[in-house]
């Protein structure tokens, strides 16, 4: 009884998240199927999921489009400051977790809990005295209006901390002894043992930039400096909207992320076990 009991159980479980990939999946695969049809056909049979005749006609109008839609150019954008802004949260929430986790100074702990208090005010709140300050600096239309705000996030810094925490101090200790300063514990102890839970933080920072509509619309008004996301509203026309040639943007937009978690899979994973520390 136990056993048939667990395996029904499994069964259950096994059902639900096939239920929950499907669910996932399908918009997906909707996207991609759409976007391999001719917008005639689109028009005239409507939302059928299999194409009649495929065709590759819509990616390649949308790379042909260079002076309305330079997809290109906004794809370098993109990737220029997603990838600072992922360089500039691993530096500063690494070094932010390891002084909270690891090093004694008075107020400590209640410093992180004001920290952590920021976290309820939601980001609508700060956008329009933030879009001031990018003014102020004038970063508006540049890239450093993308990249800057939210390197310092909180939840990045709590994330890191928590795994840092499970990481015994007595490897600290043993390098110390050995003649270790502080900076080398960080850099070549803490470091490398939390590169699951830092492969994490990386994917979000990555995809927050890259998916980002709202900021980077408020930021960026020059179309050769667009971010890929808030280019997609012009791949989709002007005056008439054009459902294919938007569903092959919003395939093409999803590809970086996409091969980021494919080869971050293993340590994504990893770092999601907060709580598994160091093994003996």
């Amino acid at each position: 009884m136990n056993t048939i009991k667990k395996n029904s159980g499994k069964i259950i479980a096994f059902c639900f998240c096939m239920a929950i990939t499907v669910i996932w999946l399908m918009p997906i695969v909707f996207s991609v199927f759409t976007s391999l049809k001719a917008e005639v056909e689109l028009q005239t049979n409507g939302y059928s999921l299999l194409p009649k005749n495929f065709t590759l006609v819509n990616y390649q109008d949308l790379f042909k489009r260079g002076s309305t839609t330079p997809i290109l150019r906004w794809f370098l954008n993109t990737t220029f400051a997603a990838s600072v802004h992922t360089v500039l949260v691993l530096a500063i929430a690494s070094t932010s977790a390891f002084a909270y986790s690891r090093l004694k100074f008075k107020g400590r702990d209640q410093l992180f809990l004001v920290l952590m208090a920021t976290m309820m005010f939601p980001i609508i709140v700060t956008m329009i005295p933030l879009y001031k300050i990018c003014s102020i600096l004038n970063l508006i239309d540049t890239p450093w209006a993308v990249i800057l705000p939210g390197v310092s996030g909180v939840f990045n810094i709590f994330l890191i901390r928590q795994f840092m925490l499970g990481i015994p101090k007595e490897l600290d200790e043993a390098a110390m002894i050995d003649g270790a300063n502080k900076f080398q514990i960080y850099s070549q102890i803490i470091m490398p043992l939390c590169l699951p839970v830092l492969t994490v933080v990386a994917m979000f920072s990555f995809t927050a930039v890259w998916n980002d509509f709202i900021w980077s619309s408020l930021v960026i008004n020059n179309i050769d400096k667009f971010m890929i996301t808030p280019g997609m509203r012009l791949v989709k026309g002007t005056y008439n909207t054009y459902h294919a040639h938007a569903m092959a943007g919003g395939v093409v937009s999803i590809i970086p992320s996409f091969i980021f978690f494919i080869f971050a899979q293993k340590y994504f994973l990893k770092g999601m076990q907060l709580s598994s520390g160091v093994k003996g």
